[in-house]
């Protein structure tokens, strides 16, 4: 351990009054062309660029219900194996940030979408090909935890304070487009299709967009350099020694045990997908109103962001205490409104009656159509105000990319396990109402679990100790670098 002690000793020389008049620097932000492409709305909107690439066709290709096909257990099996491998990796994610940098960690990521699609096609030319969709998921899985874990580093570190909110909307908006595009073509090119899986033509779509997205990192900003709009500077991300990181994942957790409050809610955030997609949109609809309730409900996520980011979370002129009881009771109002909602529907049918041969399936041409899409649209409102809400929670609880690197680690591990349970339960046959059930409990579970650490964690303002990873009781914090600053609203 005196190794590892050492290591953060390097990390934290220099006197106090060093790093106090650090924290007071305000840096003079660049001018010209570089002002804008060095802007931190722009460099996350390039990160959404990128997610709109690869995990907005993945979520197209899932919200079709079983990955577009007509049987849905080879999706469901690689989910799950695609989840449990998110879940491993997810948890050393944020250490394998901090060492070798956001950037390459986030172009690291991208890899995996291709090959999972590219499974896809396979299986639908050779239809034995389910084992290949399986590995492909399992790659995917390491490959999803750098590239979420990296993205909620920088989303969550680049804006002020009072940004957060608008910061995360602005990304959520325009990595859900990618949804919104790739059901566009999906429904578009099954729209006469009557085999109820859709063609080639889909994913090939799919896999030319996702290798579009592995080179987009390239365009990015080093985050070391980013100055946010007020002129601190992001917390430089530090490359220490491989032992100190993972010793920072227990810092964490020790230093800030609020964050453990959130772990229900971690585990819920992709929990409802598997009844969302496999269980109603690809149980009781045809592919093509498939297709269209899948880009309904992928456009509504993004108002649903915009909403609860811009105006709850960053609300002008109203405290930070309060604007995180304001997200809460609103997401708290629309678990309960949904999930009602869905109960009558779900009453109305069972796995062993769809999975029939000639069962009927709902088509948008019929009159029963409009009010089972609107639950869709509903659904996806309620998705993208819990992952905007989740985010804003982690960034009230600090500003340095370093520790935030860690929580979104932990949010991807935890998220990927409930998400790896739900999907092998799918895979297993377990009745609809069950999965229904359970994730109608474990979504206000988690918002019940959140609720203390609402009230006792969050301030309206992040506090200096908050910065930083610090080390065990006692032994001084680590203060950040000489070439950074701490931000301060």
């Amino acid at each position: 351990m005196s190794d590892v002690q050492t290591e953060i000793e390097k990390l934290g020389s220099g006197s106090s009054e060093d790093s106090g008049s650090q924290r007071a620097e305000i840096f003079e932000r660049p001018t010209g062309w570089r002002g804008y492409y060095e802007h931190p709305i722009t460099q996350v909107s390039l990160l959404g660029f990128v997610c709109f690439m690869c995990p907005g066709m993945f979520n197209a290709l899932t919200g079709l219900g079983g990955g577009g096909q007509v049987n849905a257990t080879d999706q469901a099996n690689a989910s799950a194996t695609l989840y449990s491998f998110f879940a491993f990796f997810g948890f050393f994610a944020g250490s394998v940030n901090n060492v070798i940098g956001p950037r390459r960690t986030l172009m690291l990521g991208t890899w995996g979408y291709s090959l999972y699609i590219a499974a896809f096609l396979a299986v639908n030319i050779h239809s034995g090909a389910g084992a290949f969709v399986v590995t492909a998921g399992a790659v995917l899985g390491a490959c999803a935890a750098f590239l979420w874990t990296a993205q909620g580093s920088m989303m969550m570190s680049y804006p002020t304070e009072a940004q957060k909110g608008m910061f995360i909307s602005i990304f959520w908006a325009i990595f859900n487009l990618g949804g919104v595009v790739g059901s566009a073509i999906s429904f578009g090119s099954n729209f006469n299709s009557t085999s109820n899986s859709v063609g080639n033509g889909t994913y090939v779509g799919f896999l030319i967009l996702t290798l579009i997205g592995v080179f987009l990192p390239l365009l990015m900003v080093d985050p070391d350099k980013m100055i946010r709009t007020d002129g601190t500077r992001v917390n430089t991300v530090r490359h220490p020694h491989w032992k100190t990181e993972f010793f920072s994942l227990f810092i964490a957790l020790k230093t800030d045990p609020w964050v453990i409050l959130l772990f229900p809610m971690f585990a819920a955030s992709n929990y409802f997908y598997t009844w969302q997609f496999n269980d109603y949109n690809g149980a009781i609809f045809n592919i093509r109103a498939r297709g269209l309730n899948n880009f309904v409900y992928w456009t509504s996520q993004i108002f649903g962001s915009i909403f609860i980011g811009y105006f709850v979370l960053d609300l002008k002129n109203v405290r930070r205490r309060v604007r995180a009881f304001y997200g809460w009771i609103l997401v708290f109002f629309m678990i309960f409104v949904v999930h009602v909602w869905a109960y009558f529907y779900q009453k109305t049918y069972t796995r062993a009656e769809e999975s029939l041969k000639g069962a009927y399936k709902i088509d948008i041409l019929d009159s029963n159509y409009p009010s089972h899409v609107w639950l869709m649209i509903f659904y996806g409102l309620l998705d993208s105000m819990w992952q905007t809400y989740a985010y804003w929670l982690m960034g009230a609880m600090s500003n340095d990319p370093a520790k935030l690197a860690v929580f979104a680690g932990f949010y991807k591990c935890l998220q990927s396990v409930g998400a790896a349970s739900v999907w092998a339960a799918d895979g297993a046959s377990v009745p609809y109402m069950n999965i229904f059930l359970s994730t109608w409990c474990l979504t206000v579970a988690g918002m019940i679990c959140a609720a203390p650490m609402v009230y006792l964690r969050v301030t309206d303002h992040t506090d200096i100790e908050d910065e930083v990873l610090m080390q065990v009781a006692g032994v001084e914090p680590i203060e950040p670098p000489v070439a950074a600053t701490a931000q301060k609203a």
